[in-house]
């Protein structure tokens, strides 16, 4: 179900919108990607400095696509790979915000991707990159410890909806 809110973006007053399964077409209005990776149970939270515990994600950078990027910046973020499957779009709208930029970095409607990441890989934490911690936690802990707008609990249901395709295959194999 497609849920709205407005929030203050540095003084910018900003609409988004959450759309699950939404397909984008246009690749190039996708601004940033992020997503919840899964290992053993528990969703990875990344401390990046002046965002607090949140789940991997950044912008897309030249030549790469929305899954590209949201592969890297979990490498990145927090130094895993898995298996990726996409989740939705928040629509992020300036069509109300009186300080857009017309000629800015961004399009009055843009959108955030988002994945759900199946840990295939668990690297060791070099803090290579902006993120200076990681850590594990209960998917039902995840609104006492991330600090993000509530549409991120709503993209984590869509999350949890979707089955771990690893832990489905074994399943399997046991029911025969």
């Amino acid at each position: 179900m497609n849920k709205t809110i407005y929030v203050d973006w540095g003084g910018h007053n900003i609409k988004l919108t959450w759309l699950p399964s939404f397909f984008i077409t246009d690749s190039q209005k996708v601004t940033s990607v992020h997503g919840y990776c899964f290992h053993e149970g528990k969703i990875l939270l990344s401390y990046i400095k002046d965002r607090g515990y949140n789940f991997p994600g950044g912008h897309v950078e030249k030549g790469e696509t929305p899954e590209q990027a949201f592969i890297r910046e979990a490498l990145e973020e927090g130094y895993v790979t898995g298996e990726i499957c996409y989740l939705g779009a928040i629509e992020v709208s300036h069509e109300e915000n009186p300080h857009f930029d017309p000629d800015g970095k961004y399009p009055v409607i843009g959108y955030q991707a988002f994945y759900r990441m199946d840990v295939t890989e668990c690297r060791p934490f070099l803090r290579e990159y902006e993120a200076s911690t990681r850590i594990w936690v209960e998917p039902k802990e995840i609104p006492y410890v991330m600090d993000d707008h509530e549409l991120a609990l709503s993209v984590l249901k869509e999350a949890l909806k979707k089955t771990d395709p690893l832990k489905s295959a074994t399943v399997a194999k046991k029911s025969f």
